[in-house]
């Protein structure tokens, strides 16, 4: 994401304290799966007049939860470790950090395939990403997308491929931009904001390239989801001098979109640049790999007019331009994994009433799987205690049962920190 450590939180209020609010009506669970002697010998005959000592029925079995964790590759958060590994080395830790999803009890991997307009499988439309060899457009020497669906499934893990829509340089960047990325190819849709650069989501377009690159890859990669995270338009910067937020430097495309009769205002106009990316996106998705499932992962705060009491902080409508309730209302995506990156004592960002709240703003009923911050468990003075995510797992199991959640990140509980990957196969994790 992302993620959100690249966010600080300390914009956000922290109080003490913990919030709580009745839990919504709960959707119907669904049918429980015969059990294997049911579906050798068909339907069990009904019992009549069982005894007093008859055992009782059992209880129809728990509905699948999705247990996933995000592998991002941008600044080699988990993957690779670091740029310029051999290709034997990067393959030995795919098949380690499968290995190591499969051991605590996961059952599927988002694997960040395009961090900044760059690749990280083959492609003719953008350059391979320089996370894999220190240099943006040098081959790795293999696929690695290949190699990660091969291994996934050969352990029974899900894959998604996770693209960033937009950014096109992230501030850990250190090589120079290969020939065919957008920033020397197609250097007007490109925005220089802050420490990064950023394709305009008010360039049709890069709209348009964006589209194609996820085409392209869906076309030809058998993954069994397309998922994009909270990126839009770009978090807001800071100027240092005067202290004001500077706004993003889209005054070319906005004054297209006037010249050619627009009439939306400004904000709005860059809403719908993004509402209209999503909502191909999902068409796209389904068009190219029907089956693939379209899950975002936006800020885990809704727009300010939608909170409950007490909720407070960042709003993502207002300057990222999502407006993640409209896509949920109109049914953009197949799940919505709102980043719910806080303590549950936190009460401004309270995680069981956030929770709630993205439940009763899902009028279709899409599954609702939060992002955990588990890399907040960490050998610094602020890491949390793995019982904090183990609890939110429990609040989730509660309030949504049969849903699921996403870790962010995967190293985390590949390096087991503070015995987080032990606790969980042990016990949220002891049953499949």
């Amino acid at each position: 994401m992302k993620r959100r450590h690249l966010l600080s939180l300390a914009s956000l209020p922290v109080l003490g304290g913990c919030a709580s609010s009745p839990a919504p009506l709960l959707p119907p669970a669904p049918p429980s799966p015969p059990s294997p002697g049911e579906a050798a010998l068909g339907a069990p005959l009904p019992v009549q007049d069982p005894s007093p000592t008859a055992a009782p029925a059992l209880p129809p079995a728990p509905p699948r939860e999705w247990r996933a964790a995000w592998v991002a590759t941008v600044a080699n958060i988990d993957w690779p470790s670091k740029p310029g590994l051999s290709a034997e080395a990067q393959q030995a830790e795919i098949r380690a950090l499968c290995d190591a999803a499969q051991r605590t009890g996961l059952n599927a991997l988002i694997l960040q395939v395009r961090t900044s307009a760059d690749a990280l499988y083959e492609s003719a439309l953008e350059p391979w990403s320089e996370y894999l060899t220190g240099t943006q457009g040098r081959h790795p020497g293999y696929d690695p997308l290949a190699v990660w669906l091969t291994e996934a499934k050969a352990r029974g893990l899900e894959l998604h491929a996770w693209f960033n829509p937009y950014r096109a340089r992230q501030n850990a960047g250190r090589s120079a931009a290969a020939e065919n990325h957008v920033s020397r190819s197609r250097p007007a849709w490109v925005k220089r904001y802050g420490d990064q650069l950023w394709m305009d989501p008010g360039e049709p377009a890069a709209a348009e390239h964006t589209l194609a690159v996820v085409r392209d890859c869906l076309s030809r990669y058998a993954v069994d989801g397309v998922h994009i995270d909270d990126y839009f338009y770009p978090y807001p910067v800071t100027d240092p001098a005067t202290k004001q937020e500077v706004d993003f430097p889209d005054e070319p495309s906005w004054q297209t979109y006037l010249a050619q009769g627009g009439t939306l205002a400004r904000r709005d106009w860059r809403r719908d640049n993004v509402n209209r990316l999503v909502q191909r996106l999902y068409a796209l998705a389904h068009e190219v790999r029907p089956g693939t499932r379209v899950g975002i992962s936006p800020f885990g705060l809704p727009k300010p007019a939608a909170r409950p009491p007490g909720i407070a902080g960042f709003s993502q409508y207002d300057k990222l331009y999502a407006d993640v309730e409209l896509w949920l209302r109109e049914g953009w995506l197949d799940y919505l994994a709102p980043q719910l990156y806080w303590p549950r004592a936190q009460t401004a960002q309270a995680f069981d009433v956030l929770l709630q709240t993205w439940r009763a703003l899902n009028p279709l009923a899409r599954p609702i799987h939060p992002g955990l911050f588990t890399s907040r468990i960490n050998d610094t003075p602020q890491s949390w205690p793995a019982s904090e995510i183990t609890g939110q797992i429990d609040s989730i199991r509660r309030l949504s049962p049969g849903s699921g959640h996403i870790h962010f990140s995967m190293v985390a509980l590949a390096q087991n920190r503070k015995g987080i990957a032990d606790t969980l196969r042990n016990g949220a994790y002891a049953a499949p």
